[in-house]
């Protein structure tokens, strides 16, 4: 018997009960659209954590300050709790000549503070800044204009708006050349900065922006007025982003007078380790359901042997009679895995197809974002095919065996 009789054998087979073998493919059919929509649950996941990184800015390292320790009680406070950055850190930052590989540097102090708007009063978080933080987070503004170097070094009393909280305080709009007020001082509002996509916890579009003076002189102040919270520095490229981590921590070594990098009062975070720990989670819940997927594929792998196994015994006469006319075992093994192929193949497409309109109906009822992989798409539907063979063995292996003699007297 040659590929084409075999082929045209299996598929009279399964046209011929059309019921059951849609029945076993149902299967194998849920277990495969489990199995790209679990795929791209995760990827849609991880494109959206990208997404919420990227928007810090690209090529970025943020440096935070280190930890504080109580005198009195030996009580450590955790990282970014003591005052170890300042201002002249970031000037030696801003030197080419020391980091070649650093673009451009902000330092930043931030605080929670309530601004006021006539009768309107809006929570928000107050940024110190320089000109350079829009460079450095490649953020524009849509109306207006961004803080510049003399409002530094004037302690101007100006104030970016993030969109959200330009709403907020200005429902009606045009909040430019409007003022609003923190503990009195009148802060005049520049510009209002573009609109970013932002996550339930973090909004990057609920700040409000002064220039660091203004922050540490007019508004906030503190004890040390030359400390910032926090240092953000752009590498020059996405290749020279480890050429500029460790510009950054070898210069912060040298002006900190540490000698033992074990002892840094600062941490550096790039956008990779960012990435890799706000992605632990949905690594999890990605594993978790494609552990679920796999399950209900191998429900519908047994699903496969049963009905091949029943298939066998309807066609025990069948299979005697190709024995006695000269059908070798070989030949009747590979009937029925050819069957058994031909359900998970059928089985692995409607599967793919099934989740491919998940995947564009999904978003539609959920804030999830689902990417369709096409290389997932494939081993899947590989995988359905193994699954298929794999379950079909033993069925084909069993009618392989049957002797011509009691096959044909099988009633």
């Amino acid at each position: 018997m040659s590929w084409r009789d075999t082929l045209r054998s299996a598929f009279e087979a399964v046209r011929t009960h059309r019921l059951r073998s849609a029945l076993t493919m149902l299967g194998i059919l849920i277990g495969i659209s489990a199995v790209v929509l679990t795929v791209g649950l995760g990827q849609g996941a991880q494109a959206q954590i990208n997404d919420q990184i990227n928007e810090l800015g690209t090529n970025l390292l943020v440096v935070s300050p280190g930890s504080t320790t109580d005198a009195s009680t030996g009580t450590r406070g955790g990282f970014g709790t003591a005052s170890t950055l300042t201002t002249t850190d970031v000037a030696a930052l801003e030197s080419n000549n020391v980091a070649p590989d650093v673009q451009a540097v902000a330092g930043v102090s931030t605080t929670s503070v309530s601004l006021v708007q006539g009768t309107t009063n809006w929570t928000t978080t107050l940024t110190g800044t320089t000109e350079s933080w829009s460079e450095v987070r490649s953020r524009d503004v849509s109306t207006g204009r961004f803080l510049a170097d003399t409002d530094e070094a004037d302690a101007a009393a100006v104030v970016v708006l993030g969109p959200d909280t330009a709403t907020e305080l200005f429902p009606t709009g045009n909040a430019v050349g409007q003022t609003v007020s923190y503990n009195g001082t009148k802060l005049t509002v520049i510009g209002i900065l573009d609109e970013l996509s932002s996550s339930e916890s973090t909004s990057n579009n609920d700040l409000a922006i002064v220039p660091l003076s203004t922050y540490t002189q007019r508004l906030v102040g503190g004890t040390n007025r030359n400390s910032v919270s926090s240092i953000y520095v752009k590498a020059t490229s996405a290749d020279t982003l480890s050429a500029a981590y460790q510009e950054t921590d070898r210069l912060l070594l040298n002006t900190h007078g540490i000698s033992d990098s074990s002892d840094a009062d600062f941490s550096i975070a790039t956008q990779e380790s960012i990435l890799t720990a706000a992605s632990t989670v949905d690594d999890t819940m990605t594993v978790m359901l494609a552990g679920i997927a796999i399950i209900s594929l191998l429900v519908g792998g047994i699903g496969v042997m049963n009905i091949m196994l029943v298939s066998v015994t309807e066609r025990t006469r069948e299979i005697g009679l190709r024995k006695a006319l000269g059908g070798r075992p070989q030949l009747i093994r590979r009937q029925f895995l050819v069957e058994a192929l031909i359900l998970g193949l059928a089985g692995g497409i409607l599967g793919v197809a099934l989740g491919i309109i998940g995947a564009e109906v999904l978003p539609h009822f959920t804030d999830s974002q689902v990417l369709v992989s096409i290389p997932a798409c494939l081993a899947a539907i590989a995988m359905a095919m193994a699954i298929g063979v794999g379950f079909g063995v033993f069925p084909a292996t069993r009618a392989a065996k049957l002797t011509p003699i009691d096959a044909l007297r099988n009633e």
